[in-house]
């Protein structure tokens, strides 16, 4: 009778041990079932992801291909505006030098030699030249949006021009081109009084190479930036000025055209040339690791 108990406490003992390793089987089917499930879903994701991510690549070349095309147009286009524009400056020196008065005729052919006109795909503006290494000038509003920077200089033709930086609070940027020779000087606007005539220089509306003449209505303005350190002048100034110098009758830069008030004519403003100074300077410092002025 005690083997007999023995044996049915041995069986006994197996049938447990067949129905663990049978629960853990399962266990372990189950879980192995559960991942593969899982890894089939998560292919099926990354396939789905795949096939999105190959669609959207074909509509962003198509889309950058398309913009290409457009911009290459523009850029054709430009190019042939600025050249027309060039070859008519012998004839448009020759008038403004006799439109403006004996307190600048003197120096109109010397000065506006150092001026540029500032093009990108979507404004234009007007700029100059600021060293003999060709760092031009310019005001960001000038630039803002554009994919390309072109400028048309009085001696060399169309350049590309470089953004080494910018001071949007003071609309102050800094470009560079390959090329330079005729530069301007900066006047001590400390020195400007009110009275005094001094000429505006540009592209107002397209017309590379304009001047405008009047006086200087008041000094130390507060600007649209709440900046006071702008010079009011009488001096015409149209969409495509922005950038351009206000001239001396020393033939010195004292301002940088900026803004006009509205429609109104005679209200227009232009960044004192002390204050340009010490923004290019610190753009200088940060970007190239050396004052340019």
């Amino acid at each position: 009778m005690e083997v007999v108990k023995l044996l049915r406490m041995k069986i006994n003992k197996i049938y447990v041990g067949l129905i663990f390793v049978i629960i853990l089987l399962a266990v372990q089917t189950g879980i192995i079932l559960h991942f593969n499930n899982n890894l089939k879903s998560i292919e099926q994701e990354l396939i789905l992801s795949k096939m999105e991510l190959n669609s959207t690549k074909q509509i962003l070349e198509e889309k950058i291909n398309e913009n290409y095309i457009q911009t290459q147009g523009k850029i054709d286009e430009l190019t042939s505006e600025l050249i027309e524009t060039q070859e008519d400056l012998g004839e448009q020196l020759d008038v403004l030098k006799a439109t403006a008065s004996s307190d600048f005729s003197g120096i109109i052919e010397n000065v506006i030699e150092s001026v540029v006109s500032i093009r990108t795909d979507v404004s234009q503006g007007s700029g100059f030249i600021i060293t003999e290494d060709g760092y031009i000038v310019t005001n960001v509003h000038v630039l803002s949006g554009g994919h390309y920077i072109k400028a048309l200089t009085y001696n060399s033709g169309l350049k590309d021009a470089d953004l080494i930086g910018y001071n949007s609070d003071k609309d102050i940027a800094l470009l560079k081109i390959s090329w330079g020779d005729d530069y301007l000087e900066f006047g001590d606007s400390d020195d400007v009084r009110v009275g005094e005539k001094v000429i505006a220089l540009g592209n107002p509306h397209g017309l590379s190479f304009s001047v405008t003449e009047g006086i200087v209505s008041a000094i130390n303005r507060i600007g649209l930036n709440d900046f006071q350190g702008y010079i009011q002048t009488d001096v015409p100034l149209n969409p495509g000025n922005s950038g351009g110098p206000l001239i001396n009758n020393k033939g010195k830069v004292i301002g940088i055209n900026n803004f006009k008030i509205g429609s109104a004519e005679g209200l227009g403003f232009a960044l004192e040339s002390n204050h340009i100074i010490n923004i290019i300077n610190e753009i200088s410092e940060r970007e190239l690791n050396k004052t340019l002025l």
